[in-house]
């Protein structure tokens, strides 16, 4: 099962006794999130190493595992999906993933309320 990982279920996963943690651990899928994620994570890399309560070391060796069982795909692979994505969303920051997941007709993992609020595609929650 192919599932598109949102930024929030990304943080999420740094925190070793998180759902999204053990759910990550547990399922045997692929994961697929939007190149611009990697850009989000450094941008707020700081405040999820506090509360992840690892050490340093011990973040970066977990964001290593995770980042290397995710598939980051550039924006050029499913721009053409993003007007679609647009359409009826809240928070214009979440066509990403609705543009990923109509090309790749994979649902999303997230915890958003307004993404959950779209009836394009599937999402998941924890």
């Amino acid at each position: 099962m192919k599932l598109i990982v949102d930024n929030n279920i990304l943080f999420s996963m740094m925190k070793p006794d998180s759902v999204a943690s053990k759910m990550f651990a547990f399922l045997n899928s692929e994961f697929i999130a939007p190149s611009f994620i990697l850009h989000e994570f450094n941008k707020y890399n700081n405040e999820c190493l506090k509360k992840s309560g690892l050490s340093n070391k011990d973040f970066n060796k977990r964001k290593d595992e995770i980042f290397s069982r995710i598939n980051f795909i550039e924006f050029n692979e499913y721009k053409e999906f993003i007007q679609e994505a647009l359409e009826g969303l809240i928070d214009e920051d979440d066509a990403p993933y609705i543009a990923l997941s109509l090309k790749i007709k994979a649902p999303v993992w997230s915890n958003d309320k307004d993404l959950k609020k779209q009836e394009k595609v599937t999402i998941l929650s924890t």
